[in-house]
């Protein structure tokens, strides 16, 4: 099995050269999928894994706009269409240095299965560009997402691909964004998700993907008959998926001590609540992507350059970045103790880190799994756009809940071993890739 996995692998690399996110992301599916198929072989015969490995539209455009002082620059835009077997492409849009074709063809991958495993109608897809909001005014940006938005919608639309936001993105650039295909297409219409509330949007959705991982590890850690009540967490990043997993950990009685950025990590014993939950709005407002003003303005520890999984806590919620959790700090994790880790972000474990917590038979959640709340959420947005109809708040938590038990039922339904251990990774990829596969077979060659 190992030499067909490293001869499918083989062909990956080849085909797709320099695309080590990508490479990482579809070493994950492979590793799971290629021996299920062994005893399913009609999903070998069709080729599918294949097929759902190739996107099926990658499009590649140019953004020129101009700055405050009048000069023209010019940035890549992306859109990476990459399965529709059950919906219309569904995925957000990044606005970072960083991006580029790996990332977001790793991130499109990803979407496939996290939205298959939603039980929603949605396809998977990925977009943005490298450009950085970073030190730009309002207008910059506004001219920016105008042109982004320009080419952008002549592929995207409700019932084809329903864009949304991810880093970089957040309300402000959707509202650029939706207003330009408005004025260009002349239709009100749901294409974008993370809207207002007051033009479209739902409520709960800049918390959702937060929520919805600490809903995941609420399942996970029943199933020991535990709790959060009386736990310390650790949480990186403090963007949006950060503040909902604070706010929620707080509802079910944990303490959240840590968050982070790329200047390093905030340690508050105290535990982040009240005012300190809402400043971390003020700092994600700035665009300046630091956390040490959190530190300055509540007079705790800051750790320069450095990453909060050498703290002791008992359950860690990476909800930063792709990577930002390794082995090193995987074995820092299960020396002081943790129970749980469950991931908020795109892919932040290594896959040497996971291999630890297997081994070590700890609870671990990969994101296609436990991040699912936001893009779930997204879902509801569009059926409320669909229905012309909007849900409390109350209303649509009580849905998300939902989606997360059963994603988590559908993973222990795949991933359940005979001494009991759940392999939520092998459970995630495997549910999400069975209703994809199924689709695709009853469709024909598409």
């Amino acid at each position: 099995m190992t030499e067909k996995i490293n001869k499918f692998m083989g062909d990956v690399i080849a085909r797709n050269a320099g695309e080590k996110e990508f490479h990482q992301a579809v070493q994950e599916v492979a590793e799971v999928i290629i021996p299920f198929i062994e005893n399913n072989p009609k999903y070998e015969d069709a080729k599918i894994l294949e097929r759902l490995i190739e996107p099926e539209r990658v499009i590649l455009f140019r953004v020129p706009w101009q700055d405050d002082k009048g000069e023209f620059r010019v940035n890549k835009g992306y859109r990476i269409e990459f399965n529709s077997a059950i919906g219309p492409y569904k995925g957000g849009l990044r606005f970072h240095p960083s991006v580029n074709l790996s990332i977001l063809k790793f991130l499109g991958f990803e979407q496939i299965l996290k939205n298959s495993l939603t039980t929603l109608p949605m396809g998977g897809g990925k977009g943005g560009s490298d450009f950085n909001p970073k030190g730009k005014s309002d207008n910059e940006i506004m001219r920016f997402c105008q042109s982004f938005m320009s080419e952008l919608q002549r592929h995207i639309g409700p019932n084809t691909d329903v864009p949304a936001g991810d880093i970089g993105v957040g309300g402000r650039e959707i509202g650029y964004m939706f207003g330009q295909y408005k004025r260009l297409r002349n239709e009100f219409t749901g294409v974008l998700t993370g809207k207002g509330r007051e033009w479209g949007g739902s409520l709960m959705r800049p918390e959702a993907t937060g929520f919805g991982n600490v809903y995941f590890a609420q399942e996970m850690l029943a199933t020991k008959g535990d709790s959060f009540k009386g736990k310390i967490v650790a949480v990186s990043g403090f963007g949006n998926v950060s503040w909902g997993a604070v706010q929620k950990v707080n509802d079910l009685g944990g303490k959240v001590v840590t968050l982070s950025g790329p200047d390093g990590y905030i340690y508050d014993p105290d535990g982040i609540t009240g005012e300190k939950i809402e400043y971390m709005l003020e700092l994600r407002a700035t665009n300046n992507d630091v956390v040490q003003p959190y530190a300055d303005e509540f007079d705790v520890e800051f750790f320069a350059n450095k990453r909060p999984w050498e703290q002791k806590v008992d359950i860690a919620l990476p909800c930063a970045i792709q990577n930002e959790l390794n082995l090193e700090d995987a074995q820092n994790l299960i020396d002081n103790g943790v129970i749980c880790i469950s991931e908020g972000a795109n892919m932040p474990c290594t896959p040497e880190a996971i291999e630890l917590f297997h081994k070590a038979k700890i609870l671990y959640a990969p994101g296609k799994a436990s991040n699912a709340g936001g893009v779930s959420v997204s879902g509801l947005e569009m059926s409320q756009n669909s229905l012309r109809f909007s849900w409390t708040a109350e209303e649509v938590d009580q849905k998300l809940q939902r989606i997360m038990k059963d994603i988590h039922e559908s993973c222990r339904k795949y991933g359940t071993e005979d001494d009991g251990f759940v392999d939520y990774v092998k459970g995630a990829n495997i549910a999400g890739f069975v209703k994809i596969a199924d689709a695709m077979l009853a469709q024909g060659l598409v």
